[in-house]
């Protein structure tokens, strides 16, 4: 006859396990929906779900544009400026800028902040009183692309401007009509007076 072996006792307790199973099930959940619930066309009960899960997705930074290297990752995005100089010339760009953003990282990380910004902004055909629930959401970041652009260029002020850049379909690039882009306006900047002036 067998020697019947004692079952080792679990490393946690039940009131232990009782606790963690539903933390453990909530970060999962955490990390799963904002990818399903990302940009059109997404689930409405992924949508849904997130919504109580935001402010740990938030806290843990587990909002990813997971989805913009998915099959049908949609239309890409920047952000184009125009300078005002202290002498009154005007200067323009657009971040990303596939010429001065070097190393590419640096490229890659501009890249998501136009993402990051085009997820959060209305178009520009959106409903007055949609683009302005929306405004305290984006504009936090957009004034800080507004100074960081400022300060690179030593500008008075700054407009800025959301293009979508337009995505053809096979057919469209056969047949050589490709649409245009869509400008949204982001708004006009001024940099901030210095102290003591």
């Amino acid at each position: 006859m067998q020697a019947v072996r004692p079952q080792p006792e679990p490393a946690w307790s039940r009131p232990a396990r009782w606790l963690a199973s539903p933390l453990i099930a909530g970060y999962l959940a955490a990390v799963i929906v904002p990818p399903l619930a990302g940009p059109p066309p997404a689930s409405a009960l992924a949508g849904v779900l997130r919504q109580p899960l935001r402010p740990l997705i938030g806290a843990l930074y587990l909002d990813h544009g997971y989805r913009f290297f998915a099959p049908d990752p949609g239309p890409g995005h920047s952000i184009r400026w125009t300078v005002t100089m202290p002498d009154g010339t005007t200067r323009a760009g657009e971040i990303p800028d596939r010429e001065a953003d070097r190393p590419r990282l640096l490229y890659h990380r501009r890249f998501m902040i136009a993402e990051k910004i085009a997820a959060q902004v209305p178009t520009a055909e959106a409903p007055p009183e949609v683009r302005e629930r929306a405004k305290p959401e984006w504009l936090p970041l957009v004034k800080g692309v507004a100074g960081n652009v400022l300060r690179q260029t030593g500008g008075a002020s700054v407009r800025l401007e959301m293009v979508e850049h337009y995505l053809p379909g096979p057919e469209e690039v056969v047949s050589g009509t490709i649409g245009a882009d869509v400008v949204t306006p982001l708004g006009s900047f001024a940099r901030p007076r210095e102290a003591g002036r």
